[in-house]
Order: structure tokens, then C-alpha cells, then sequence
């Protein structure tokens, strides 16, 4: 699914055959998820392949390193011009790039690296979640404590947590989990920002126990361009009751409308919502297209 005999990758400074991009079984990041990551995706557009916010991802990726002692000696630029060359050396335009920074030294000691290994693999990948309307539930897990982990870094290890949230979500019949924060209140999916709609109006949680991501910040660029106000508060599952609409955004997903939460259904068509109307400029926008800009949706009242 992830690559082939003819694949490529960045490795350490070389373009290799995917399938000989391993690292030993004593690496560091192996055993306790010591390693950090990105999701990017890139876009056939008029003007050809074009990555989007390839900045934005690669000064995360900075980031995120910095946040657990990984060294990354590459810059943002040579990030990026790298992964322009992995996307032509194997004939993409539409595709998902997976840059990961990790320690493959054998190292079983809990102090931080001195070096790291840098990946970069693109493979073709549709919309994460699909194209249909998400069934979620609350799951019994929460997001990590923020005093506990750096929540605003993509660290490799972090996504234990949204594993075993899908997987139980998924077992019970669901499409997708839902997770609070440790104080009750909604936080994110496990790889997806959450955002309900009401009166007119967006709410998604705020900066706390949530990875920002980058394509949730660009949503709310285009809502507010829209002139769609966005609250970005604290809210409990209950509060959905009263919305008239809710959706997901994130790089792999790219947005996604919800069916329901548990027994909250919202009913209006997902083209009729705030969330169908920014979809489509957030398509327009990543493959160089232009679109209408349509009126402001205006919802009944719940």
C-alpha cells in the first residue's frame, strides 16, 4: 500500500529503495517512541506539484524536536526542496509526505540524543477518514495531561494514546473517536481537530490538551474571511446538543463532516453547512483553484 519495489526515499542524506529504509531493532525511537513526525500533503495544481504550507509543517517538525532534545540538522528550506525531489523521483503530484526525525543509534538509556536519522516517504493516499459523514463517540480515553508531554509537538510516542482511542472506538461500532481533555471538556480526535457549528457561528476547543493543526488554523482563516465568527473555547459533549452541524479537519482527513456523537445526530446536509461551504475552499485553496465565494450560511436555531 506504502510503497513498492520501484518506490523512493529520503534517508539520511540519500534517495534509497523504500524497502531498504530500516533502522535496527536496539534504535532508541523504536523502543519508547523517541522520535517526531510530520503529515503533508502535496497537490497537483495548475503550476504542477505543489506542497501545501510546507514552511508551517517543516518549522513544526523544528519545533517538535526541539520540544524533546531531537537534534534536526536540516533546515525548513532543505526539508522542503528534499521533499520536492522525493515527489518527482517517483512521478507525484497528488501525494502524502511522511518526514519522520528519530534515533537509530542503540542507545536503551532514557537520556536524549545526540543525533538523529531523518526520513522523508510520500505514498498516494486518500482522504484518512473517507468521504462519508463520521459516526463518533466520546471515548473512555482522554488526551494526554499537558503538563505531562508537550502536547503542541507531533511526537511519535503521543499517538499510542490515539491508537487505542480509534481502536476501541472502531470495536464498538463507530467510525472515529471523540476525546475529552482530563477536565471533561472536548479536545480533538485521534489525529483530527473537532468543530460544531450553532446559531451561524464555529466553535473547536482552544490551545491546551490540542495539536493546532495546521490545517484547523487554515479553516479558521477561511471562516474568518468568510465572515463566519470562530470561538475557540472550552465545551462538553453535552453542549452539542445544541448545534446543527459538526466536522473534522486535519491534513490526512483534510475536512470531514460528523453524522452524530453517540445519540446527537445533526441532521442538516453537510453541503448546506458552514463546514460543506469551507470544504470547498479549502479544496479550491490546496489545488490552486478558484471558487465562488458563496454567501454566509446562516443556520436555524437549535
Amino acid at each position: 500500500m506504502y510503497y513498492s519495489s520501484n518506490t523512493v526515499a529520503f534517508l539520511d542524506g540519500e534517495f534509497v529503495p523504500a524497502g531498504q529504509a530500516t533502522c535496527g531493532v536496539y534504535a532508541q525511537s523504536l523502543h519508547y517512541g523517541y522520535a517526531v513526525f510530520e503529515g503533508i500533503r502535496a497537490y497537483n495544481t495548475p503550476a504542477g506539484a505543489r506542497i501545501f504550507k510546507a514552511e508551517q509543517h517543516y518549522e513544526r517538525l523544528h519545533y517538535s524536536c526541539k520540544s524533546i532534545g531531537l537534534p534536526l540538522e536540516y533546515s525548513v528550506e532543505e526539508l522542503t526542496r528534499i521533499s520536492y525531489e522525493v515527489l518527482e523521483r517517483n512521478h507525484l503530484t497528488d501525494a502524502y509526505i511522511r518526514p519522520l526525525v528519530f534515533a537509530a543509534t542503540p542507545n536503551m538509556s532514557l537520556k536524549a540524543a545526540t543525533s538523529s536519522n531523518v526520513l522523508i516517504a510520500v505514498w498516494e493516499w486518500g482522504k484518512y477518514l473517507g468521504d462519508q459523514l463520521l459516526r463518533l463517540t466520546v471515548s473512555p480515553y482522554e488526551r494526554p495531561n499537558p503538563k505531562a508531554v508537550p502536547i503542541e509537538a507531533k511526537v511519535a510516542g503521543h499517538y499510542v494514546n490515539s491508537i487505542i482511542a480509534s481502536s476501541e472506538a472502531k470495536g464498538r461500532g463507530y467510525d472515529e473517536a471523540l476525546l475529552l481533555d482530563m477536565n471533561g471538556y472536548v479536545a480533538e480526535g485521534p489525529g483530527a481537530n473537532f468543530f460544531f457549528e450553532r446559531n451561524g457561528e464555529l466553535f473547536t476547543a482552544p490551545a491546551g490538551s490540542i495539536l493546532r493543526g495546521i490545517t484547523r488554523n487554515t479553516i479558521i482563516d477561511l471562516a474568518r474571511e468568510a465572515g463566519i465568527m470562530v470561538h475557540e473555547k472550552f465545551f462538553t459533549p453535552e453542549e452539542l446538543r445544541t448545534a446543527s452541524a459538526a466536522f473534522m479537519t486535519g491534513t490526512a482527513a483534510e475536512v470531514i463532516g460528523v453524522a452524530s456523537v453517540d445519540d446527537i445526530s445533526f441532521d442538516t446536509p453537510f453541503q448546506q453547512t458552514i463546514g460543506g461551504m469551507l470544504s470547498s475552499h479549502y479544496h479550491a485553496l490546496v489545488t490552486g483553484q478558484t471558487v465562488a465565494r458563496t454567501a454566509r450560511v446562516v443556520e436555524p436555531q437549535r
